[in-house]
């Protein structure tokens, strides 16, 4: 997965920068409703809701926050949120992936259309750029204090594809299959898990020169920016100049 360790270090520095804004912690509250709504409010017998309190504690989100957001997602009163995804091609040919959360179907797909058109992309059809993307769950771990080599044993064995290690950080890949289980043995193993998610992995990569990535680079901060957006994927090949400017 040559590359994939450069998308991850990008989001970890992203990121931080979304916290500042408060961005992530609102689509982290979102993830937590969606959760609750889905299945139970107790974390022990809700995976999903336990790895929306993961996410959510690795971005430092206090535990009274999550509580809060837990407690109103209990409310049946309160909206509820739609998941949606939409597909299309950035200036340059990128293959841009968007995963939102909305309470307004309308809204959100006139906002992901306009953002496509005014960066010269194009909204597709559903499903249609769907066999670009391998999906994986993606799991960042510190480095801290574990031992590199007996950890990656033990993941591997749990039944992880890939792992790297860069910048301080565990890069650990699985199968859709069997993300649970790796969740489950990180839990097991007691270690700090500073994300763990499902990526869509993009099975080619489009290079482009420094001045045309970051003209693509500029759409996909706009759906970053966006509320009702959860995640974005895309198969821009990051060269190491590029990385210097993130």
């Amino acid at each position: 997965m040559s590359g994939h360790s450069k998308w991850s270090t990008i989001k970890r520095k992203k990121g931080a920068l979304d916290a500042k804004r408060s961005k992530i912690f609102s689509k982290i509250i979102r993830e937590i409703s969606v959760a609750v709504r889905e299945g139970v409010a107790d974390p022990e017998g809700n995976p999903r809701l336990r790895i929306a309190i993961a996410n959510a504690k690795g971005a430092n989100m206090s535990k009274e926050t999550i509580q809060k957001a837990i407690s109103k997602a209990s409310d049946k009163s309160e909206g509820n949120y739609t998941e949606v995804t939409y597909e299309g091609y950035s200036n340059f040919g990128v293959a841009v992936y968007v995963e939102c959360l909305t309470d307004n179907l309308q809204r959100t797909v006139a906002n992901i259309r306009s953002y496509f058109n005014k960066h010269n992309g194009k909204l597709e059809t559903n499903g249609a750029l769907s066999f670009m993307f391998d999906r994986k769950g993606v799991f960042s771990v510190p480095l801290k204090n574990l031992n590199e080599d007996e950890f990656t044993m033990e993941v591997i064995d749990a039944g992880a594809e890939e792992v790297e290690v860069e910048d301080g950080f565990f890069t650990i890949y699985t199968t859709l299959e069997f993300f649970g289980r790796m969740q489950k043995k990180m839990e097991e193993m007691g270690v700090e898990v500073e994300s763990a998610e499902l990526q869509r992995i993009p099975k080619t990569t489009v290079s482009l020169t420094k001045e045309q990535a970051h003209k693509v680079l500029k759409l996909i901060d706009l759906f970053e920016d966006d509320d009702d957006v959860q995640k974005v994927f895309h198969n821009l090949e990051f060269t190491d100049d590029m990385m210097q400017d993130m």
